[in-house]
Parts: structure tokens; C-alpha cells; sequence
């Protein structure tokens, strides 16, 4: 089915609980696709904004999952998803029986397997559904989705799966697998822009025209996905959270968790869990992950860009 469909699907009504850069986008393409979106945030300007855009509003996520097929909640981890559906005013309360819960928080599996069980034992459905893809995918409908759940949960899904996402990965049919394939993605992100910062630090110690490097690297067999994204913000010394440091201090420390509680090494996680750390103390959480560069600058006395005058 067309994402552009201009009709409603089927009269699928959808909720969306976090309307931050990803969840925004993802509301707007199934609204795209023809699902009734009723989106909710903690920010009424975010809310306001998706009901100028043409989706419905909710002042509570309660009110907004209220009499929705999917939930969709895209929030930052595992306990904010829990005090979404079981906090004061949780939705499991106000969800109809029968309906599909979507997760899209990164979080350990051993949390995603619980959730999905309390949610289970109330006649609702879970798919623990992590994301991959950025603000721009999200926007397009173009995310990658790495899912897990029950049959049953897939199909009711489906139609919000199909609006959101390019690829959906089906990974098995219990919760938690889904959750485990996107730390491995993490623990990748993490390393790889830690190594792009410090690659891109390491050449302006070397006085190099960091333009240039950028040119010959992203040609050449050192690039990868993260150097390509992430070194642009520091050529434009411009550290606008896209994503932010706080993420990986997040998700590095879920994977090193993993990690020792199955007596398995990651000295590269460490080493980078740590640079973010040193971010994070140095003010820098919230702005752009790329801002590592700007920590190991500041350790070596490297220049970096100044932030070019917006035109």
C-alpha cells in the first residue's frame, strides 16, 4: 500500500507517546500512510505542532491510547516505557483489549521480555520493535525496524510498520530479540563515532586540512557510515543535537551491563563509554554526539572548526 495514501486505513487508529525528532516523523508518515495518528507529549509544543500538520492531539498518554489498534511509544529507555504503560495514569489501563503495544525504546532485553510478559497477561499484545535510521528516515517513513513479538502482534502492527519503516526485520517471535539486535547495532554506533572523533582530532593535531581529510577518507577504506555522518558537524562546528551524547552514555552503559553479566570482554565499549562520559561531564550531553571530538581536542590541544556564520 502506498504511503501516500490520502484515505484512512481501514479506520486503523494509532497512537504516538514521545513526539521528539524520531517520534514526530514516525507519526507524520503514518498519517501520511492514511492511519488516524493521535500523538502525545510531554511538550505541548510538540503536540500543537503534529496538530498543524494535520494529527490529532492528546493532552495525556492515557487519553491518547485510549481506544487506539497501536501504540507506538517512542521514548528514551526501558523505564520510561514502564512508567508509560504501568506508572500513575498508565495506558495498560486505558488500552482495549486486543490492541498492540509497539516499543520503540533501546533497552536491555531482559527488560523488554518483562514488559512484554506484564503486558501480555492483560489481553494486550507487545512488539518490542527498536529503531535504526535517524530524524530524516523517521520523517521519510524510511526507518529500519528491528522487531520481535508474536505472530499476532506483527499483524496487528503491520500498518503501522508498513507507514514507518523501509526495512522491518521479523527476528523472532518473543519479545527481547528485537532488543538485542539493536545493542549490537549500539555497541557498533558507539565504537565507530568515538573513532571517527578521534580520527578527525587526531588529523587536526597533524595540522591537516580537515576538509580534505574528510574528502580522502570517506574514499578510502577507513570510512565508515558514522565518520561520513558524524565529521561534517565537526567541519561545520556546529554540535546541534541530531543525536545526542547522553544516548550512548545510555546504550554503552546497557551494553557493557550485558556484557559483564555474561563474563564477556568489550574493552572497545569501555574505552568509548568513557569519552562519552567525559562529554557528558563536560557539559556536553545534550549537544551532539559528534561533540567527542571536541573532548579529545580539548586533552591534546588540537584545533578544531569554529562554528561557520549561518547564512
Amino acid at each position: 500500500m502506498s504511503k501516500t495514501n490520502a484515505g484512512r486505513q481501514n479506520a486503523v487508529v494509532a497512537a504516538v507517546i514521545g513526539l521528539g525528532s524520531m517520534g514526530m516523523g514516525m507519526a507524520k508518515s503514518m498519517h501520511r500512510a492514511g492511519i488516524d495518528v493521535i500523538g502525545c507529549d510531554i511538550a505541548p509544543a510538540a503536540v500543537n505542532k503534529f496538530i498543524a500538520d494535520g494529527g490529532r492531539g492528546a493532552t495525556t498518554a492515557a487519553d491518547a491510547a485510549k481506544g487506539a489498534d497501536i501504540v507506538v511509544s517512542v521514548v528514551v529507555n526501558g523505564a520510561q516505557t514502564a512508567a508509560i504503560l504501568f506508572g500513575p495514569n498508565g495506558i495498560a489501563d486505558t488500552m482495549k483489549p486486543g490492541a498492540v503495544f509497539i516499543s520503540s525504546a533501546t533497552m536491555d532485553p531482559a527488560v523488554a521480555r518483562d514488559l512484554a510478559q506484564r503486558v501480555e497477561a492483560l489481553g494486550l499484545h507487545y512488539l518490542d520493535a527498536p529503531i535504526s535510521g535517524g530524524a530524516a528516515k523517521a520523517a521519510s517513513g524510511e526507518l529500519t525496524i528491528m522487531a520481535s513479538g508474536s505472530r499476532q502482534a506483527f499483524e496487528l502492527a503491520r500498518p503501522a510498520l508498513d507507514a514507518m519503516a523501509g526495512k522491518v526485520y521479523e527476528l523472532g517471535d518473543a519479545a527481547g530479540a528485537g532488543a538485542a539486535f539493536k545493542m549490537v547495532n549500539q555497541l557498533l554506533a558507539g565504537v565507530h563515532i568515538a573513532a571517527a572523533c578521534e580520527a578527525i582530532a587526531f588529523a587536526a593535531k597533524q595540522g591537516l586540512d580537515l576538509d580534505k581529510v574528510y574528502e580522502v577518507i570517506t574514499a578510502s577504506a577507513g570510512n565508515s557510515w558514522m565518520f561520513e555522518n558524524r565529521v561534517p558537524h565537526v567541519l561545520a562546528g556546529d554540535y546541534t543535537p541530531l543525536s545526542t551524547v547522553e544516548i550512548f552514555v545510555k546504550d554503552l552503559g546497557i551494553v557493557q551491563d550485558m556484557a559483564r553479566a555474561e563474563r564477556y570482554p568489550v574493552p572497545l565499549v569501555a574505552a568509548a563509554l568513557q569519552m562519552y562520559l567525559a562529554a557528558s561531564g563536560a557539559g556536553m550531553g545534550h549537544d551532539d554526539d559528534a561533540s567527542l571530538a571536541r573532548i579529545y581536542a580539548s586533552l591534546s590541544g588540537a584545533k578544531l572548526p569554529d562554528a561557520k556564520p549561518k547564512s
